[in-house]
């Protein structure tokens, strides 16, 4: 396999399915576009899986864990031990992506990257240490590139157990203190953005925290001074374990031929960078929503990507992507399952 294996061609969409589908909407017994962003939906999903009727009961969703060295920068509301007993916490069903993943008789897989706290052990994660979490990216690259490329490679196989399993639509999910932080600076390298443009409350700073945050990242960026052009670099940068996973997951997808379900802020950096490594990555990717943190809005906007939902959340872990899943079933479902008007014998608008 090369290494560079992100740059392998990523699967076409089938354009014929999805002119089927588009007619088959326009036969459906409701006026034309009356379900709106539901129609839409359904036909690209119809292209993604290469089917007129889409299905999505195949639901898989991979949480990755890692932890974070900026946060010795005291840009965190939280201890760094949270990220290791989140983990607890996820395969114990208690966490909101173990409700969902359960409601949507999901599967989900739990991958640890590496915590600060040692938790090598845990029943039900799969652990893939490739350090106890990242370095301080405010004195040096978070990353080293063998363990970038060992944090995008688990995201690919992630991918490739979900493929071997029939998964529909790949949802992926971050847990890691911190990592509001990493990715308010990857997306600043990539846009060339201000950190006060893209910092937020995170897990819940005040305006001081957040001001603290944002001249935390802006001495970062000046330090690395690394291009936006150089996708790559800008991930060993400031990236973290779980950030580099997401991405290496939208690629793997992309090139399996897999539907991506994106989920917030973090999630959203992973994609645009995937992107921004392969072009071609992006017709796989849905959005499951657009979320509170400031610089969420930014970097949708910068993917031109138009979200299922908006509830204001902040949450991660794959949690609005979870809960937008509902909503593309029933997408699928009246795709799928409502009469054309020659099948109700119901009169159609005139031609």
């Amino acid at each position: 396999m090369s290494q560079n294996w992100w740059q392998n061609p990523c699967q076409a969409p089938d354009e014929a399915i999805y002119q089927q589908a588009l007619e088959r909407q326009q036969q459906l017994t409701k006026p034309a576009g009356s379900l709106g962003r539901l129609e839409a939906l359904a036909v690209q999903l119809a292209s993604l899986q290469g089917r007129l009727k889409p299905d999505l009961a195949q639901v898989w969703i991979t949480i990755f864990a890692g932890d974070h060295g900026v946060v010795a920068e005291g840009i965190s509301a939280y201890p760094q031990a949270v990220t290791a007993q989140m983990l607890q916490n996820f395969v114990n069903g208690g966490a909101a992506i173990s409700v969902l993943a359960r409601q949507l008789d999901a599967r989900l897989e739990v991958v640890d990257l590496g915590t600060a706290t040692l938790q090598d052990d845990l029943p039900g994660v799969r652990h893939v240490r490739i350090g106890a979490g990242t370095a301080n990216f405010a004195e040096v690259p978070a990353m080293t590139v063998e363990q970038g490329l060992l944090a995008l490679q688990a995201g690919r196989e992630s991918v490739l157990r979900a493929a071997a399993n029939g998964a529909q639509l790949f949802i992926g999910g971050e847990m890691g203190i911190g990592n509001t932080t990493a990715a308010s600076a990857l997306a600043c390298a990539l846009l060339g953005c201000a950190a006060s443009d893209l910092s937020g409350p995170g897990t819940g700073l005040d305006a001081a925290g957040v001001r603290h945050k944002a001249e935390v990242i802006e001495r970062a960026l000046k330090q690395h001074a690394v291009s936006g052009d150089d996708p790559l670099q800008v991930l060993l940068c400031f990236g973290g374990f779980e950030i580099a996973a997401l991405v290496g997951a939208y690629l793997a997808c992309a090139q399996e031929g897999i539907a991506v379900l994106v989920d917030g802020f973090i999630c959203t950096v992973a994609a645009l960078l995937a992107v921004r490594l392969n072009p071609q990555s992006q017709r796989w990717l849905l959005f499951g929503h657009r979320g509170a943190e400031p610089g969420h809005r930014l970097v949708l906007a910068q993917l031109d990507a138009e979200p299922v939902l908006e509830l204001g959340l902040r949450l991660g872990e794959g949690s609005g992507a979870a809960l937008a899943v509902p909503l593309l079933r029933l997408a699928c479902e009246l795709h799928g399952q409502m009469a054309t008007f020659a099948e109700a014998a119901v009169a159609d608008r005139p031609a």
